[in-house]
């Protein structure tokens, strides 16, 4: 018998995204948040759930664009300071010791420590309530050739990404691998 746990914000696992921007005077900003996912496949785009008072919110407002970086395993500690700190108080670059990259293609910045980058064209922006969903068309993926595997394709257990657990608020990596996408289903 399933019990009821009442209306939360409840997904597992949930993404930690550390989202770039630059503020107006050109400053380099990151800020971890984990209420995002992959939203379009045509054209390829990324939505990410930001409060207001962000300084990362009005930094996406103000230059149009952002990048994701998805932290591994080993960046936790710097994934989470990224979260619990204000970019309008601290720069949080330095302080995490992480290097602002530049992207090629959308006027924001990207960690450059963390192995897989989206780079994003602000496409659209929602209000849904005490958060605000920008979604951005996805313009390029650029990811360490550390972590590709066959076919040049991103290898998990070489990313190692975190997921989060909104509940407990703690942080996980990935298991092992339970079956193949639309292959295993067809055994039934």
């Amino acid at each position: 018998m399933k019990k009821s746990l009442g209306a939360k914000t409840l997904v597992y696992p949930t993404p930690i995204f550390v989202v770039g921007t630059y503020d107006q005077a050109g400053k380099p900003n990151a800020m971890t948040a984990a209420w995002g996912g992959i939203c379009c496949s045509q054209p390829p785009c990324v939505a990410v759930s930001l409060r207001k008072a962000t300084a990362t919110h009005g930094n996406i407002v103000a230059r149009r664009a952002f990048t994701i970086s998805i932290p591994s395993e080993r960046h936790v500690k710097q994934a989470d300071y990224l979260g619990i700190v204000s970019g309008r108080s601290v720069d949080k670059f330095a302080a995490a010791k992480l290097t602002p990259g530049k992207s090629d293609l959308v006027d924001a910045p990207y960690v450059q420590e963390f192995l897989l980058v989206l780079e994003c064209r602000l496409a659209h922006t929602i209000e849904l309530g005490l958060h605000t969903q920008f979604v951005g068309e996805i313009l390029d993926v650029k990811a360490e050739e550390s972590v590709l595997g066959r076919g040049g394709l991103v290898d998990i257990k070489k990313l190692m990404p975190l997921a989060f657990t909104p509940d407990t608020q703690s942080y996980y990596g990935i298991g092992e691998l339970v079956g193949k996408a639309f292959s295993v289903g067809k055994t039934l």
